[in-house]
C-alpha cells in the first residue's frame, strides 16, 4: 500500500506546479473541516449530564456518595466525553475513537434499561437512589441521567456518527467495566450504598450489558451512513480537485 506522505523518485526532483503538488502531503493540503451542528448537540448533551448530576448532588444529603454509582459514573463520562468531541467537532479535528462512544452508549443504555424495564433492579446501585420524598429538582435529575441523556448519546451516534466504526472486539471488551461493577456491588454493598442485586438481578444484568453490545456493533454495521460532509481534495492525485 502506497505511502501518501512520501513522494516517489520521479517527482522527488520536479520543480513544476505538478510535481511540487506531487509531493505535498496530504495531510498538508487537507481542509479543516468544522461541524458546528454536531459541536452545538455535543455541547447541549454535555450541560444535560452536568445539569443531572448537579440537581442529583444537592437533592442528596451525602453528594460523595452518589460517586458510587454506576449512573452519575456514566453520566460525568458522557459529560467529559461530549465536551471533548463538541471541540473536536467545532475546531474540525479527528473525531473520539469509537471504541469510547460505543462503550459509553452501551454504558447509559444499562441503566435506562434497568429504570424503564426490569424494576427489579432498580434499586440496586446502578440507578440513582431514592433519597427521600420526591421533589422537582430530583424528578428532573432522575429524568435527565437515565432518559435524556441516553437518548441523546444515541441520537448523537446515529446522526453524527460515521457507521462500521465498532468491533466485534467491542463486544466483550465494552461489559469488562459493568461486570466489574456488579462484582463489586455484591462485594461491597455498604461502598456501593444500595442493597447487592439478587442473584437472578445479577445475572440479567450480565446478560443484560453483552447483549446491549452485540446489538449495537449489530446496528452500526447495517445502518446508513449520516449526511456527513467530505473532503474532496484528492489525497494521492496531482490535481487539487476530483
Amino acid at each position: 500500500m502506497s505511502d501518501p506522505t512520501r513522494t516517489s523518485q520521479s517527482t522527488r526532483y520536479a520543480t513544476d506546479p505538478a510535481g511540487a503538488a506531487a509531493r505535498t502531503p496530504a495531510a498538508a493540503v487537507a481542509p479543516t473541516i468544522r461541524r458546528p451542528l454536531a459541536a452545538a448537540f455535543r455541547a447541549l448533551v454535555a450541560a444535560a449530564a452536568l445539569t443531572g448530576l448537579l440537581l442529583a448532588a444537592l437533592g442528596s444529603p451525602a453528594p460523595a456518595q452518589l460517586l458510587t454509582h454506576f449512573t452519575v459514573q456514566a453520566n460525568l463520562a458522557l459529560a467529559l466525553v461530549s465536551a471533548g468531541s463538541a471541540h473536536r467537532a467545532w475546531a474540525g479535528r479527528r473525531p473520539v475513537s469509537p471504541w469510547i462512544t460505543g462503550a459509553l452508549l452501551s454504558f447509559l443504555a444499562l441503566p435506562a434499561l434497568i429504570h424503564h424495564a426490569l424494576p427489579a433492579a432498580d434499586a440496586t446501585a446502578f440507578v440513582l437512589p431514592d433519597t427521600g420524598l420526591p421533589t422537582t429538582a430530583r424528578a428532573l435529575s432522575h429524568h435527565l441521567l437515565v432518559t435524556v441523556t441516553p437518548l441523546a448519546a444515541l441520537a448523537d451516534w446515529l446522526l453524527f456518527t460515521a457507521p462500521r466504526g465498532f468491533r466485534l472486539s467491542h463486544a466483550w471488551q465494552w461489559p469488562a467495566y459493568p461486570l466489574l461493577y456488579l462484582a463489586f456491588t455484591l462485594a461491597l454493598p455498604t461502598a456501593a450504598g444500595a442493597p447487592p442485586p439478587t442473584a437472578a438481578t445479577g445475572l440479567t444484568l450480565a446478560l443484560a450489558s453483552f447483549l446491549l453490545s452485540l446489538i449495537t456493533i449489530g446496528i452500526d454495521q447495517v445502518r446508513p451512513s449520516p449526511r456527513l460532509r467530505k473532503n474532496r481534495i484528492s489525497p494521492t492525485g496531482i490535481s487539487p480537485l476530483k
